[in-house]
This record gives structure tokens, sequence and C-alpha cells, in this order.
């Protein structure tokens, strides 16, 4: 299965509408969406490097938007905001995301907690937009440009060493994924 949706995803990556996929993906993801762009904007650079700074641009730009609905979801409607939030874990995760977005703001957009609910809660808790905006840029533009530089740069040794060990490198980033979820529920 997982064989299956790697070759799925180069596929895509591949297709003639590789760049409207990274967009849709980078876009919901600032909303609604649990799977972050890097897993598409890495094949596609893979698939084309010669446009990678493109892909990187373009990723960027679609997330941001996809953040700023998110924004407008927590400012305008909190209930939404508060459930979207309540969904991350305990009952009073809205109150434990304020009292931890209070103490370090904007800070937490570097954080890799899913950007959905930092652009949420920034909006729920009054983040001035422009200052989201702005270092949603900053921050996913960083992140981004760096993920698609190192594929341009490494991008063929890198897919063969995915291709060879491909169950391997997933298992290595799932065990990651929930040491990092482990290590912020310790750090509440």
């Amino acid at each position: 299965m997982l064989r299956r949706l790697y070759d799925w995803v180069m596929r895509l990556a591949g297709s003639k509408n590789a760049e409207a996929w990274l967009a849709t993906l980078a876009f919901c993801e600032g909303i609604f969406f649990p799977i972050p762009p890097d897993v598409m904007l890495m094949p596609v650079v893979l698939a084309n490097r010669d446009r990678a700074w493109r892909y990187a641009a373009l990723t960027v730009t679609a997330s941001v938007l996809g953040g700023c609905i998110g924004y407008s979801v927590g400012f305008f409607l909190h209930p939404v905001g508060e459930w979207i939030l309540s969904l991350t874990g305990s009952a009073d995760a809205a109150a434990q995301f304020e009292a931890t977005y209070r103490k370090y703001g904007v800070i937490l957009l570097a954080v890799p907690i899913p950007y959905k609910i930092t652009a949420i809660a920034s909006g729920m808790f009054g983040l001035p937009l422009f200052t989201f905006v702005g270092a949603s840029i900053l921050v996913r533009g960083l992140r981004f440009f760096l993920v698609a530089g190192l594929i341009k740069r490494f991008g063929p040794p890198i897919q063969a060493f995915i291709e060879q060990r491909l169950a391997l490198v997933v298992s290595a980033v799932a065990v990651a994924l929930i040491g990092l979820v482990l290590a912020l529920k310790f750090v509440h």
C-alpha cells in the first residue's frame, strides 16, 4: 500500500496538473487539511528541479492564502475555531492553546504544529492580520524554499534512498512526529 501511495504521488508530481495539486494542498492545509504541503512539494521539485523556486513560491503563496482563511475562521467564527482547536486533544485545548499563544505569540508560527491551528488561533486571539501574514510569509517561506533548495541540490540521491528504503523512511518520519507531539505535550 505504501508503495502504491508513493507511486501515485510521484505520478501526480510529474503530471501537467502538478502545480494545481500543489497549490490546492498548500491552500487547504491552512484551513482544515492535516497533511503538510511538503509531501507534494518534494516530489514536484524532484520531477522538475529547474522549477524548484517557482514551486516554493507557489507553495508559500497558496499556504498563506489558506492560512488567511483559517485566520478568518478564528476571527469571525470563534465557536468554530474553538471546536477545531478542541479536536487537537483535551477538552480545554482552546484555553491551553490561548495561554501558550499569549506567552509566545507569533513565534508559534515557527513551531512545527499544524499551520491551520496556528492560523485559527491567530484569528481567535486577536493577532493583527498584518503581523500574522508577515510572519507566515517569513516562516513558511524559509521552510518551503529550504525544502525546495535541498531537493533541487540533492534530489537524485535522496530519491534513490527513499525509493530503496521507503518503509524505513516513513517509519522514521512517523516516529519523529510522534516524538515531537509528545515533547510538545510535556512542555505544557
